[in-house]
């Protein structure tokens, strides 16, 4: 038996504008930083960079779930 909906669900339009709300303002917070890190080692500046580019997805993971599910959590059930 398919576990695919047979018609759209709505969370995903709703989670993809969450998500692009979400990475517009996580956009202006990093590039917030651009002055103060404009002093800094090249090395720190790159470092800042990568960390801040790898980090954005880490808060998404429920919001993934519910997209998918329409839970906010894992709860470990297993069919």
């Amino acid at each position: 038996m398919s576990s695919i909906p047979p018609e759209p669900s709505w969370r995903k339009p709703v989670g993809m504008l969450s998500l692009l709300a979400y990475l517009a303002v996580y956009a202006l917070i990093v590039s917030s930083f651009a002055d103060e890190l404009a002093t800094l080692p090249k090395f720190v500046v790159w470092l800042f960079y990568l960390v801040a580019g790898v980090a954005w997805v880490l808060p998404l993971k429920p919001l993934f779930l519910w997209m998918n599910t329409g839970r906010w959590t894992d709860r470990g059930d297993v069919e």
